[in-house]
């Protein structure tokens, strides 16, 4: 099994915590974004839209990070990170879809504008990323954030994790996200709402994901 990516990558960060989760290993195969490894022909042979992730199972490929999750939960031996009741899982889901809908978005707004773009811009794929972003984007992103932490934060209030007692994939898709929210100055955003703060701080430091979760802090 082979995982095509960067230990830096966000998208990478949710394939890695699974196979940690699950005490298994695959082999990283380096594709640097800042290099400009994921747009070239071989890449795109595995993954026709030029990103990471991608997965290579035994002659199978799949892309796409939430997909990937999924099925290497399924794949693999060891504790499920779905939950079994149904109204759980699809709460789980629910949760997922916000990431994708509503936070991951904005956070890299707010990348943009921080200090990991600062290490971006001084590497060789600087003129592959997009600008930062101007004032008015930035108050729009953080924002968008804030209702959609409010709407997290009164949730936990009532259960120790987003699709109830246990830990799941929708825990393993706002990992990444968060992490790197923190990493650009827009930390603030998490640890005023205190359900939200609680959460966070026992998410992150899962061993797993101490051991997962690398923010870029150098040019590749």
């Amino acid at each position: 099994m082979k995982v095509y990516g960067t230990t830096t990558s966000a998208c990478t960060h949710k394939v890695l915590m699974v196979l940690a989760e699950k005490g298994c290993e695959a082999e990283l195969v380096e594709v640097s974004v800042l290099k400009g490894e994921d747009k070239s022909p071989e890449h795109r042979v595995r993954q026709p839209f030029g990103e990471i992730p991608v997965l290579e199972d035994d002659g199978y490929l799949l892309y796409e990070s939430r997909a990937i999750i999924r099925y290497l939960d399924q794949r693999l031996p060891g504790p499920s990170l779905t939950p079994a009741d149904l109204r759980s899982r699809g709460l789980m889901e629910q949760w997922i879809s916000i990431e994708q809908s509503y936070v991951s978005g904005p956070v890299w707004e707010l990348v943009r504008s921080g200090p990991v773009y600062d290490v971006i811009r001084n590497s060789p794929g600087a003129a592959l990323m997009p600008p930062p972003p101007d004032a008015a984007a930035i108050t729009a992103a953080r924002a968008e954030l804030a209702q959609a932490f409010d709407v997290a934060d009164t949730r936990l209030a009532e259960h120790p994790y987003l699709a109830g007692p246990d830990f799941s994939l929708a825990e393993i898709t706002w990992l990444p996200y968060l992490q790197y929210l923190f990493a650009s100055g827009g930390g603030d955003l998490v640890t005023q709402r205190p359900h939200l703060a609680r959460w966070w701080q026992q998410i992150s430091n899962r061993p797993t994901w101490q051991a997962v979760g690398k923010v870029l802090d150098r040019p590749e």
